[in-house]
């Protein structure tokens, strides 16, 4: 416990988390501070392409073997499989409609890319290695959720169905396309594409996800502040226990599988977090009629913070723990 509560109190006071608590509290407290949307959408696409070429270079220096293609499919299963988890939970802790139900079910089958992030932070602090190719299972677990959630709304008798055009709305997917295409130039390039690149990808990279998490700081915090009377208490409990319960699968799956301790922890860490990019744009085009300010808020409101602060130590202590590293 008390190793825990030392990497938790280290993590708090990190550069990048103390961004994330400035927009916050600056929301809360009613600030003009705001972050253009130009801004933030330019900080996205640099942070998705910089993850997706440092992996694609990773899998290249690594090499194709029966591990990597063993987690991807672990990836895979978890996506959708959580979803149902998330499902079953919000139904009996919540009043929330079917719809809104699998609109958020389907956010905590996907994954957070800057949570990802932020725990690879954690681990090279800790000069935890772990698995380059982790982003590859952070690019597969993005939409297996998404079709898990359609699916349990089309059970519903809602009249919403599946179809080609939908499937195409959600398979290209800005933030999809953008993390596999980098992914695959660094995979094309290697080392030798990164080398050429890093000034640009790598050593701004921590400031720049200061500032994006600063905005979405302010995001969360207004979402906060905009959702009073939207969530209730069960619902609130279920943004904090749904992270924990994706976390636990998560290690079955990694020690199954055979990762290292460092994979161990970021496979909990993607299986614990909740989309707030990829899956509320596909759910604005799938299922318009679900409450933006309940997932949108669960996810980013409250596990986004909640996986910060305190779900990103407990799981790398438990990796550590669990695997003797």
């Amino acid at each position: 416990m008390s190793e825990i509560l030392d990497l938790a109190a280290t993590n708090l006071l990190s550069p990048v988390i103390l961004s994330f608590v400035l927009g916050l509290l600056a929301a809360l407290g009613r600030s003009d501070l705001s972050v253009p949307e130009a801004a933030a959408k330019a900080m996205s696409i640099y942070l998705l392409f910089a993850i997706g070429f440092k992996g694609g270079a990773a899998v290249a220096d690594n090499g194709l073997d029966a591990t990597l293609v063993a987690t991807l499919v672990a990836g895979f299963v978890l996506s959708a499989v959580l979803p149902f988890i998330a499902f079953g939970m919000l139904r009996v802790m919540t009043n929330l409609s079917r719809i809104d139900a699998a609109a958020v079910a389907g956010h905590y089958g996907s994954i957070s890319i800057v949570t990802f992030v932020a725990a690879t932070s954690v681990l090279e602090g800790r000069a935890i290695s772990s698995e380059g190719y982790m982003v590859a299972v952070a690019a597969v677990m993005e939409a297996p959720a998404i079709l898990s959630a359609l699916w349990l709304v089309s059970t519903g008798g809602s009249g919403r169905r599946m179809d080609s055009e939908l499937m195409r709305e959600i398979m290209l997917n800005g933030s999809i396309v953008l993390l596999v295409g980098a992914f695959i130039i660094g995979a094309v390039t290697g080392q030798d594409g990164l080398d050429k690149v890093s000034n640009f990808i790598v050593a701004p990279f921590t400031g720049v996800l200061c500032l994006f998490l600063l905005d979405m700081g302010l995001v969360a915090g207004r979402g906060l502040r905009e959702s009073r009377g939207v969530l209730n208490m069960g619902a609130v409990a279920f943004g904090i226990a749904m992270p924990v319960v994706g976390s636990l699968l998560g290690l079955g799956a990694a020690l199954l599988v055979g990762l290292s301790p460092g994979g161990v922890a970021l496979l909990m860490v993607l299986s614990a977090s909740a989309s707030y990019i990829a899956v509320p744009a596909a759910m604005r085009v799938a299922l318009p009629e679900a409450n933006p300010s309940v997932y949108l808020t669960l996810s980013l409101g409250v596990t986004f913070p909640f996986n910060l602060t305190i779900g990103i130590p407990l799981y790398v202590a438990v990796s550590q723990a669990v695997t003797g590293g």
